[in-house]
């Protein structure tokens, strides 16, 4: 019997050295947790970091308050988050969350169909669109007749002011966006001059879309399916370098969006906001700060093409503030096909956009409820795509895009438009009655009710 019990105790001491040796391990292969802490401007905020063992890897300041973004080498405890926030000025402290574009989230059911993209997509020639020669299914394309965009161009505007985009980053050369593009910046290096997608690119696949800027009339580009949410008009020769080095899955996105926004609103200027990596990735502290700095440098309109499955105290301050300095937020409702709340576009100072198809229903991947205030055309649209290309897409950011634009044309024509104001123009769209809002985007009749007396 003392011999088993012998046994059993060398087995145990063996089972809690492998057990402390595993937690070690652990320990230190788990991957740093990251936060923000937001405290009073008379506290000092790196040294509530340091008593938790946070490392403070950037700060910004709020009005009366100073955000800091803050990372551990493993989460902090319950305990230890609790007594953190009863530590005296701080207004709150939050997980400093990763998130994607709309399109490249796991719960994105959107799905290309190049068959629906039609003749328009294959036109082989040009057309003069505000001083820029473009693709003429750019110009022609169905999307931008059902909002009717010309005829609201002729009869009241074409657009002014400054739309910031909050994504990643803009093709800063591309021949339809560059006379319009304002000076941004880059929130993934902490630079100005670092906007353009292309930064993000392996040299050989940058290099190939710069060199395939071939003549839009010539017949050897074929329309080529890059991933779900997106079908490019490359060269042949850019093709097969692009299918050996391969692209990150948001590549592109940014520049998608200006172009879409650009569509409607043309004589508007686009402040390019680079929060996300060309993977689609992105942190709650980037995205923070950019709608911060589009508040603080010019922006009368932000187009946000990401959401949150929860609210964040962070963002919603954000939000707060660039909404007191009378800048319109409009955001996407989501792709996941479902009814769900969902932020930024869940906040009352935000407009939530679903998507609709041609045939005026909502697309079956967009989300719809409370979070969305409108729609607008988000299938088989034609935009700009890096390398001076184009290309036809799908899903809520591509909508979100659009009204977007249309709140720039609409703030032309009611100059210190808010939002509450923007709400009511956009419920004068058509009526489509699906949970998405109470219409979809038509910018002539959203226009008219705005300039009733």
């Amino acid at each position: 019997m003392e011999l088993v019990f012998a046994r059993n105790r060398k087995i145990g001491g063996w089972l809690t050295v492998l057990t402390l040796f595993c937690l070690a391990s652990m320990a230190m292969f788990a991957k740093p947790a990251a936060y923000i802490l937001n405290v009073a401007r008379d506290v000092d905020g790196a040294a509530v970091a340091v008593r938790y063992g946070l490392i403070v890897t950037g700060s910004w300041p709020e009005e009366a308050y100073v955000s800091y973004a803050v990372s551990s080498p493993q989460p902090l405890s319950t305990a230890e988050i609790g007594r953190l926030k009863c530590e005296t000025g701080v207004r709150s402290f939050e997980v400093n969350s990763e998130l994607e574009t709309a399109e490249t989230e796991k719960a994105s059911k959107v799905k290309a169909a190049l068959e629906t993209l039609g003749s328009w997509f294959t036109l082989r020639d040009r057309a003069d669109f505000f001083g820029s020669l473009v693709h003429a299914g750019y110009v022609r394309q169905p999307g931008s007749d059902i909002v009717r965009a010309d005829e609201a161009h002729r009869l009241f505007g074409k657009g002014s002011g400054v739309i910031a985009i909050i994504d990643t980053g803009v093709d800063t050369t591309h021949a339809a966006l560059r006379d319009v593009l304002v000076p941004g910046y880059d929130f993934t290096r902490d630079r100005s001059d670092t906007v353009s997608e292309l930064n993000d690119l392996d040299p050989a696949a940058a290099a190939a879309l710069q060199q395939s800027t071939v003549e839009i009339l010539d017949t050897s580009r074929p329309a080529v399916q890059l991933n779900s949410t997106t079908v490019a008009i490359l060269s042949q020769s850019t093709v097969e370098i692009l299918d050996s080095v391969g692209l990150p899955k948001a590549f592109g996105h940014g520049t998608m969006i200006a172009g879409l926004v650009h569509r409607i609103a043309p004589e508007a200027r686009i402040m390019p906001l680079k929060a996300f990596r060309a993977d689609g990735s992105a942190s709650l502290s980037d995205i923070v700060r950019a709608i911060r700095y589009a508040a603080d440098n010019g922006a009368n309109v932000i187009s946000m093409s990401f959401s949150f499955s929860s609210p964040s105290a962070e963002l919603q301050s954000a939000i707060l503030y660039a909404a007191n300095r009378g800048v319109l937020c409009v955001s996407s409702a989501g792709n996941s096909g479902k009814e769900t709340a969902v932020y930024p576009a869940s906040f009352k100072q935000v407009v939530g956009v679903g998507s609709t198809n041609y045939a005026d229903r909502r697309s079956a991947f967009s989300n719809w409820g409370s979070s969305t205030r409108t729609s607008a055309p988000g299938e088989a649209l034609v935009t700009t795509y890096p390398g001076n290309t184009y290309a036809g897409v799908w899903g809520t950011s591509f909508s979100t895009a659009f009204v977007s634009g249309a709140a720039s044309l609409f703030r032309q024509v009611v100059p210190g438009l808010r939002t509450e104001s923007l709400k009511a123009a956009l419920d004068y769209g058509v009526h489509i009655e699906q949970n998405m809002g109470d219409g979809r985007l038509d910018l002539v009749r959203s226009i008219l009710y705005l300039q009733k007396p």
